[in-house]
């Protein structure tokens, strides 16, 4: 169940930035003793791969932090972000760390599964941040955008630190994203109420200021 839970961290992790978690799980596992990856998930380690995914996440903590390119950057990331999370929980399901003694043993059998799983997690929490950010940007005049996108980064990273040390309180993390998309629900729903209101305090006036026509021409008076 321990690993179970760190990939859920991990893949929840990459919903909000791909490349952090598959960064902590490299450079744990290259420069600690932390993190284990087994042979088949060593490349994660490679010095090469280490460079090219911080020169990815710098592009996306810039992109992430610029109104209008935010949008474009979540939209490219549709595909980018589960690809990572289903890559994270796989690394995760077969690493050895402080709390997981015996990788494996969740997903013995189907090893497809754990990659899927993670896909899916990541998928749906990039769903949450691609709703939430034209919401944010909308209500703070697009300044919101680098707050919103620096607190996610921090967020990623310690989720993905916590889901390795001590994957029990990934619980935690998992009930704040979900608490956070109910509130954006609810704001989109209260921005459509605001605007339908708007809308007919703006056609009201002009309906009334219509007369009845004439019974017997037809026409207006």
């Amino acid at each position: 169940m321990l690993e179970a839970l760190t990939g859920l961290g991990l893949s929840a992790s990459a919903g909000l930035n791909a490349y952090i978690p598959l960064l902590a799980l490299g450079l744990l596992d290259r420069y600690t003793g932390l993190v284990d990856l087994p042979a088949s998930w060593q490349w994660l380690s490679n010095g090469w791969v280490l460079a090219i995914l911080l020169v990815l996440l710098a592009i996306e903590v810039v992109a992430d932090k610029v109104p209008v390119m935010d949008h474009v950057n979540d939209v490219v990331h549709t595909v980018i972000r589960p690809t990572a999370g289903g890559l994270s929980f796989g690394a995760a399901s077969g690493a050895k760390t402080e709390m997981v003694t015996d990788p494996g043993s969740f997903f013995s059998s189907h090893q497809w599964v754990p990659v899927a799983v993670g896909a899916l997690v990541a998928l749906c929490v990039h769903g949450v941040k691609a709703t939430a950010r034209p919401v944010i940007n909308v209500s703070t005049l697009g300044f919101g955008a680098p707050v919103a996108s620096t607190i996610e980064d921090v967020f990623s990273t310690a989720m993905s630190l916590v889901a390795i040390v001590l994957p029990v309180l990934i619980v935690v993390f998992v009930a704040a994203i979900v608490a956070f998309f109910v509130w954006v629900r609810r704001r989109r729903r209260r921005r459509k109420l605001e605007k339908a209101a708007r809308r007919a305090a703006a056609a009201g006036p002009a309906d009334t200021l219509r007369l009845p026509a004439d019974p017997g021409t037809g026409l207006r008076r």
